[in-house]
């Protein structure tokens, strides 16, 4: 695929955009007072493999929290901003390596040139917030609707606002819950804007259904060679919109396969949970820590296949009634308890990598 180039945005030690990786971002969903619990969630991000977290600051007592919290991670962190500019100012000032805001929704003119000074002076990107849920009124009056026309017409005019301020160092994002929008407001304003686009489809749903929302609609973009970074929305735990979003990217080529899992689709032999197992083993190598990436596993449900296909793998284990096989390189290691199988299975990838 060709991907759309363009300009490049630094957040920390982060690029977005410009031809790099694609970056993959999400969101504390911890009380945005709570110290310790969002120090906790990042740092469980960051094992999943998340690059960006943006925390929310709704008011002083957050933002407080934010330049604390900033001050004990090394993670890129992004202050998600509305309506109150002071607040965007402050953060800035705590160290947010880069800040979201809606220019329509921080006030006059004065008030989002305030923001850009300020961003300028410290050399911190802006991201424009492009929502279908808070469109500006003179284009729900010129559409009729929020429809992707309107979506690409307002991520253009607060671009070329920045600007006209003087500010350049933008990343943009559109969001809609609706797919089929979604990706055509994407594709409209990747031919008008120069700058990094942030994908996601906004309150995509629950896990299973936002996923596969996600896949369609990111995936279609992702596919056009639009997006430079990504964060899969999901109502639940952050870190699986992580695990998600880089599997995604790995699905359409544009990231090497941390691992590949390959597990049988069961069937009347199957005397073993393997959907079950095959899911947790998936989940826990992807953030065990010391698991080196691009490994081949075998997770697999009885003794007619089962041997053969985990020997063609780096390690495998093979289910049984109530036991069994723990291979690696194609060698039988040893003959577990059906309770013993993921522990051992970790336990030996990790004494023979």
């Amino acid at each position: 695929m060709e991907r759309r180039i363009s300009k490049k945005v630094r957040v920390r030690d982060v690029v977005i955009g410009g031809g790099e990786p694609v970056v993959i971002q999400s969101m504390s969903n911890v009380d945005s007072r709570n110290e310790k619990g969002i120090l906790e969630q990042i740092a469980r991000l960051e094992d999943a493999g998340c690059q960006i977290v943006r925390l929310a600051v709704p008011d002083k007592e957050s933002l407080e929290v934010f330049g604390r919290v900033r001050a004990k991670t090394d993670m890129p962190l992004v202050a998600d901003i509305h309506f109150d500019y002071r607040l965007a100012i402050g953060a800035i000032e705590a160290g947010a390596d880069k800040i979201r805001i809606n220019p329509g929704n921080i006030g006059s003119r004065d008030r989002v040139l305030a923001v850009t000074k300020a961003a300028k002076e410290r050399g911190v990107p802006i991201r424009i917030g492009v929502n279908s849920g808070s469109l500006e009124k003179d284009l729900l009056e010129k559409y009729g609707s929020p429809c992707a026309e309107a979506l690409a017409e307002s991520a253009v005019r607060n671009v070329e606002l920045l600007s006209d301020l003087g500010f350049d160092d933008v990343v943009v994002s559109i969001k809609s819950s609706d797919v089929r929008l979604n990706y055509d407001a994407h594709m409209i304003a990747a031919k008008k804007l120069d700058v990094p686009l942030h994908i996601g489809i906004t309150e995509a749903g629950t896990v299973n259904r936002g996923k596969v929302k996600s896949a369609a609609g990111l995936g279609a973009l992702l596919l056009a060679g639009v997006g430079d970074t990504i964060r899969v929305s999901l109502t639940g735990d952050p870190v699986e919109e992580v695990l998600f979003a880089n599997t995604l990217l790995e699905s359409v080529g544009l990231r090497k396969p941390r691992l590949e899992l390959v597990s049988c689709p069961t069937c009347g032999r199957t005397r073993i949970d393997l959907a079950s197992l095959a899911e947790s083993v998936e989940k826990r190598l992807m953030q065990e820590p010391g698991i080196p990436e691009g490994l081949k596993i075998a997770v697999m449900g009885c003794v007619v296949n089962g041997p053969g296909e985990a020997r063609e793998a780096d390690f495998g284990i093979c289910g049984g009634d109530g036991k069994g096989l723990v291979i690696a390189k194609g060698e039988v290691i040893e003959t577990v308890d059906e309770s013993e199988l993921e522990d051992a299975l970790i336990r030996t990838i990790k004494a023979r990598t």
